[in-house]
This record gives C-alpha cells, structure tokens and sequence, in this order.
C-alpha cells in the first residue's frame, strides 16, 4: 500500500467527513517515465474529494507516501516557467515594500524548489534560507547560491531552527499548504519560527475558483486540501496566528496571497471574502454538489468525443505534462 485512508479531518480532526466527488484509482502526477519503465506498473492509488462538516475544509480522503510523491527525480523546477518567475518576483517586491528587510533580517521559506523566490531576497542583500525535500531542485537552489536544507518543514524543524536562533522575519510557503500531511504540525511550525513582528506570506489555490470554473484537474494526490478564506482563517486561529490580509491572484486557476501574522489586525479584505463565503454558504456541502455534477458532465462529454474520433479511425495526442493531465 503506497497511502493511507484519512477517516479525520486534516485539519480539525472532525470525523464528519462526506464525499464530494470520487474520481477512483488514478496514477501518480508528476511520474516522467523513461522508456525503459513503460512496461513497469504504474503507481496508482484512490482519489477521492472530501468535506469536512466541522471546519469547512474540502480536501482528499487519501494520503500519499511524501516520500514516494516528492521522490529524488522529482521532475518540477518553478523557473522553468517565465511566468512564475514574474508572477514571484512582483510577490517578493510588494513584500519588500511592506517590510523595512535589511542584512539583520531572516526570509526563510518552506518548499524552495530551485531558488525561484528567495534569490529576490538575496539579490537585496538580505539573508534567506530554503527548505525542500526534493533533492534536484533544492540542489539547484544551493549551486545558484541559495542557501537550502534538504527536508520537510514541520514543527520539528522549526524547534530546531528556533533553537538555533534561527527566526523569521518573513516565512514564505507558495503552493504548498495543499500539500502538508500533518497539516497542524505545519502550521504550528509557521507559529514557532516567525518573529513577534513577523509575517508568513502564503499562496494557495482558492476553493472556490476551483467549483466556479469546474478545475476538477487540480484535484490530485499531491494536492490534499483545497482552501476556502472560512476554512483557513479557522486553520490558524487555532494556533494562535491571524489571517489579517488576502489578495486575489490569478496563477493556478485562481489563487489567495494570505498575509499571516502572530498578532490580530484583520483588514478589509478578509473581512469582504469571508462574508462573500458566508452569503454563498461555502462553508456548506451544498455548495459542492453542482462541481460533482459538473465534473461528471464534462468527463461524458470528453469521452463521448474522444470514442467518436476513435471510432472514426482519427488518431488522438496527447500534448504536455502537466500534473493536471493526469486526472483529466
């Protein structure tokens, strides 16, 4: 067995679970086959969208080894991609012009990748440092001059790091919150390593784009939870942390920029978002069950396609490998 079935909430431990939708046994994202290995069995493993009646978190029922998700040929770089540079780098810049950062500060964040996002710190002289499990992209980041460990971030290591003296003034973790296992240990890791004047700037998919647009593709294994403003605002608060700022951004299908901070100070924006939830009861099963409808609609209606052209003698390709296409 290369999972385990989650029969708690990640987040609130509620066994009020129910599902959203079950999209059945479906192969690991991210596996770049050689030729070599295409006669080997594919890793595959139940996907199934669940909704916690408790805190309002939908996320999957199913967990995934990290070890085997995050493997050492783990294939992701982020700067490959021109558009996630730009779209970081403006993220690092508006952060800059937040905070007064200096050569005395600390920007320390959880899921480095190759350095994409903290060499804007660096290039301002200010002293960063990376966390990633994935050995090719955390050694790319350290031969590029980023300073990163090797491992998962997690309340262990940030006792470590705290112990050390090691505080941040800035903890930055993009897409990443989907993908924590111990989802507390995470986040009370956030709570131990920032500074009492400290900020953890988050991006996450947003949820609710998610069932708005039917983006059922960015539903797979690395993918655990899927973010309402409601279900994260009660996510930190019960570590003693604050979401006290959201912007909207358009990366990924639709995402949040959480602005987090161990004191209360809660702005317009999130006080905006969290009524919009409310009014449109996103913290309700409900909600859910028109994207379950949906997905199902757009799956017959490909298949249909794709068996006419099939049918028809017309050949079909395949073109990208995105995590994505997995599960479409």
């Amino acid at each position: 067995m290369i999972h385990t079935d989650e029969t708690r909430c990640r987040a609130c431990g509620s066994d009020k679970l129910e599902t959203i939708v079950e999209f059945g046994i479906t192969p690991l994202a991210d596996r770049l086959l050689t030729e070599a290995q295409l006669n080997e069995p594919e890793l595959k493993a139940p996907l199934t969208l669940v909704f916690c009646h408790d805190c309002a978190l939908a996320q999957i029922r199913e967990t995934v080894d990290p070890e085997i998700l995050f493997y050492a040929e783990y294939p992701y770089f982020s700067s490959v991609s021109p558009s996630l540079l730009r779209h970081f780098r403006e993220s690092a810049l508006d952060i800059l012009a937040m905070r007064d950062l200096d050569e005395n500060s600390l920007v320390i964040e959880a899921a480095s990748n190759d350095g994409y996002m903290l060499k804007n710190f660096a290039e301002a002289g200010i002293p960063v440092q990376g966390i990633d499990p994935a050995k090719a992209p955390a050694q790319a980041a350290v031969d590029a001059g980023i300073p990163t460990m090797i491992t998962f971030f997690g309340q262990a290591l940030a006792d470590k790091l705290a112990a050390e003296g090691k505080k941040a003034d800035i903890f930055l973790a993009n897409n990443v919150l989907a993908h924590v296992p111990d989802l507390n240990g995470f986040v009370g890791g956030i709570k131990t390593i920032l500074k009492e004047t400290g900020m953890a700037v988050i991006e996450a998919p947003y949820v609710v784009d998610l069932v708005d647009h039917c983006e059922f593709d960015t539903i797979y294994h690395q993918h655990l939870c899927y973010y309402s403003v409601t279900a994260v605002d009660r996510l930190f608060r019960r570590h003693g942390l604050y979401l006290n700022h959201i912007k909207r951004v358009p990366i990924h299908g639709g995402s949040l920029r959480l602005f987090i901070e161990p004191f209360e100070d809660v702005k317009e924006s999130v006080k905006t978002l969290l009524a919009e939830e409310a009014a449109r009861k996103v913290d309700r099963i409900d909600y859910y069950q028109d994207f379950a409808e949906n997905v199902a609609t757009v799956k017959r209606e490909l298949r249909k396609i794709l068996l006419e052209q099939k049918e028809s003698g017309a050949r079909i390709a395949g073109y990208g490998a995105a995590a994505k296409a997995t599960t479409l």
